[in-house]
């Protein structure tokens, strides 16, 4: 809900617990009011009148204040807005005019010169999207710097404490949470996509707990790179600015007639701890950012542990036989079935079957898989080209380089400068026509290396690819979207390299990580879950020993239940599996279809982390809840802690389906994991019903 005051200079933004107002000065200076719980538009008002503090020196009174600050004038935070023209660098804005747009969207409008800045606000739930636009009418202006939001937070007697994911290949999304300090906490991407690194979220609070306690959290929604600041000022004010690009070295020069709007950087205020913002979170993504988020993921196998590059039609049909068998519902053909790919040396780019190994193409082996009572995907890394292909060798300038420069080659493969319209029409030709050559359901979209030398030979603006390559991303994504309705699309980039609000905007699911080992998933889906549902996080059941990372031997007990966290899937060899393994993985296939509605639409609880002995999640949907617990070491066989489960009405009574027993309200459920093996994994899945 958007409300205006008379005077159409104060604005409140409330959703059903938060509100989020911004107030215009007689001076036309933008200042930040509240951004908390719930309140009126007359205190919001209230607030308004309120006098900046008296600052001396070499301080500015706007610093810590304003909404959105740009570079020039009495200001010396981080700028937001950084532009030059050939004859000034900075801005000198002035109000224009406000509009209320559709859904609710506020529309701040200033111009300098021929610029015009409009900065965009709307409330989804409890979520504040915002982002800003700029449409340049005079003469050529260079973006430095154009961040789609600053985010001011109230003052505090207590420090603030600061929660982010880090991490790297097949280790991603680690949380951690350290107290903020005097000065600059910068994360980001300078890779061109968003990286294993860092995803593009940050937390704060004071002293919240799993369920209790205020917490502020930012989420930044683009694919390319990226940069956070999170900065306590000197008068301890925190302020939060976020956008694209990670260096102030320039985004786009707009010439007369041409615009540009930043990605959307939203943020989340919750008073029920980090449990409470982690749900808010993943209600927002169901209902605004993921596609078809109330149709339920399938089961799906895929191919890469199994066969590698080593594959053909014969055996991709031994595979899916065993899948159907087991209850899968989506069998994928990883990388291997098109051009020369015989390994990662030749192959990317030419985006038709191998006809050695698929002589009359994908059709007949989607046809089969189809018949099988299975839908049929692909794999694809469309933004690559290796130098042993057929479209390198006809378009060697189609790759990003620096004139006179080396072309760095990473995993034997060069990245395509998909900012060129030549380039995207060609992919748009190779995508579309492979989609309508073949009954395709999904498809699995790779990313394996970042941007090295990211030059564009001949261009006016040759860094504008940073940005431009983004897009024309997105753009493809939609047209294929657009012309294929039926086909479902996973962001991968080597795992987790590739997740964020943006490409989740236009992907049904995304790849969490290359590593799937059950134990080590714990960890990574943990700090995945802060921010995103379980809804779009893939997880498999891989081989044991896990000889892809770290020879653990595990159960496939717990293999399946790590996996059943999230969008489960298979990709062991499933043509060396025992038929009492098959057995085994055919009644955990049955159990996730009947706890699926609940794991990927249900309110996630995270009963105990990851770091103990133990660790659990609960989900909760209507009248159902499920319980996934793990057992990851013992010490002299003591027994596991009961679970307190959480989200349950503490009036109504509960029965669990694995024990007969009945609970009332929020219980302590012993969850019957098997203890006095020393060093054994275990895990469980209990389901209860209100009655």
């Amino acid at each position: 809900m958007l409300e205006i005051a008379e005077n159409g200079r104060t604005w409140i933004l409330s959703g059903p617990t938060s509100s989020y107002a911004v107030h215009l000065t007689e001076g036309d200076e933008l200042l930040h009011l509240h951004w908390g719980p719930r309140i009126a538009l007359a205190d919001a008002e209230a607030l308004a009148l309120l006098p900046l503090p008296d600052y001396r020196g070499f301080e500015s009174p706007l610093d810590g204040h304003e909404e959105y600050p740009v570079e020039g004038g009495p200001r010396f935070v981080r700028p937001a807005l950084s532009v030059r023209t050939d004859e000034r660098r900075g801005t000198e804005w002035i109000f224009e005019a406000y509009e209320r747009a559709e859904d609710d969207e506020l529309r701040l409008r200033f111009h300098d010169g021929g610029l015009t800045i409009t900065l965009h606000y709307r409330m989804r739930h409890d979520v504040v999207e915002r982002w800003v636009s700029l449409d340049n009418a005079g003469p050529a202006v260079e973006l430095l710097r154009a961040d789609s939001a600053t985010w001011t937070l109230p003052d505090r007697e207590t420090g603030w404490r600061l929660s982010q994911l880090h991490g790297r290949w097949a280790a991603e999304s680690r949380l951690v949470r350290a107290p903020l300090t005097y000065g600059e906490k910068v994360i980001g991407s300078r890779r061109g996509h968003t990286g294993h690194q860092h995803l593009p979220w940050v937390a704060l609070d004071t002293d919240a707990t799993e369920e209790h306690g205020e917490v502020y959290g930012c989420a930044l929604g683009w694919s390319g790179s990226w940069r956070i600041a999170v900065a306590e000022l000197p008068d301890t004010r925190v302020q939060i600015t976020g956008g694209a690009g990670y260096d102030d070295s320039g985004l786009l020069r707009l010439e007369a007639g041409e615009s540009f709007t930043a990605p959307v950087f939203a943020g989340l205020w919750s008073d029920a701890g980090f449990g409470g913002a982690s749900r808010a979170w993943h209600a927002y993504q169901r209902a605004y950012v993921i596609p078809d988020a109330d149709r339920d993921r399938p089961v799906l196998f895929n191919s890469w542990e199994a066969t590698e590059f080593d594959i053909s039609e014969e055996q991709q049909g031994v595979l899916a036989r065993r899948a159907a068998a087991t209850g899968v519902e989506l069998f994928v053909v990883d990388d291997g079935w098109f051009g020369k790919r015989t390994s990662d040396r030749a192959g990317l780019g030419d985006w038709t079957p191998n006809p050695d190994r698929f002589p009359g193409g994908l059709r007949p082996l989607a046809d089969y898989v189809h018949a099988l009572g299975m839908q049929f995907g692909i794999w694809v890394e469309p933004e690559m080209v290796n130098p042993d292909s057929d479209l390198y060798r006809a378009h060697p300038d189609w790759v990003q380089y620096q004139p006179g420069r080396k072309r760095t080659e990473l995993r034997n493969q060069l990245v395509l400068n998909l900012a060129r319209e030549d380039v995207q029409e060609y992919l748009w030709e190779q995508l579309h026509g492979l989609l309508s050559s073949a009954p395709i359901d999904y498809v699995k979209w790779d990313f394996n290396r970042c941007f090295t030398d990211a030059g564009w030979p001949g261009d006016p603006y040759p860094q504008r690819l940073w940005v431009d390559h983004v897009n024309a991303l997105y753009r493809l994504l939609d047209r294929l979207r657009q012309a294929h309705p039926g086909v479902a699309f996973e962001s991968c980039s080597g795992g987790g390299g590739r997740i964020d609000l943006g490409v989740m905007s236009r992907t049904d699911q995304v790849w969490t990580s290359d590593n799937t080992d059950p134990l080590d998933r714990l960890a990574i889906q943990h700090g995945f879950s802060q921010i995103h549902p379980a809804r779009v996080m893939a997880a498999w059941v891989t081989d044991s020993p896990n000889t892809q990372l770290n020879d653990r031997v595990s159960t496939l007990r717990f293999r399946f239940v790590s996996a059943m966290a999230g969008v489960l899937g298979v990709g062991g060899d499933l043509a060396e599996w025992t038929e009492e393994e098959l057995a085994e993985a055919r009644d955990w296939v049955t159990l996730y279809k009947e706890i699926r509605p609940v794991v990927q639409r249900g309110d996630l609880y995270r009963l105990r982390p990851p770091e103990g002995g133990s660790s659990a999640v609960q989900y909760v949907l209507g009248d159902e809840s499920v319980v996934l617990a793990w057992l990851q070491a013992q010490r002299h066989g003591e027994p596991v802690p009961a679970l307190r489960l959480r989200g349950l009405d503490p009036t109504a009574s509960y029965e669990c389906r694995e024990t007969g027993e009945v609970h009332r309200g929020a219980v302590l459920l012993h969850h019957g994991l098997r203890t006095g093996l020393r060093g054994d994994l275990d895990a469980t899945v209990l389901r209860l019903r209100r009655i």
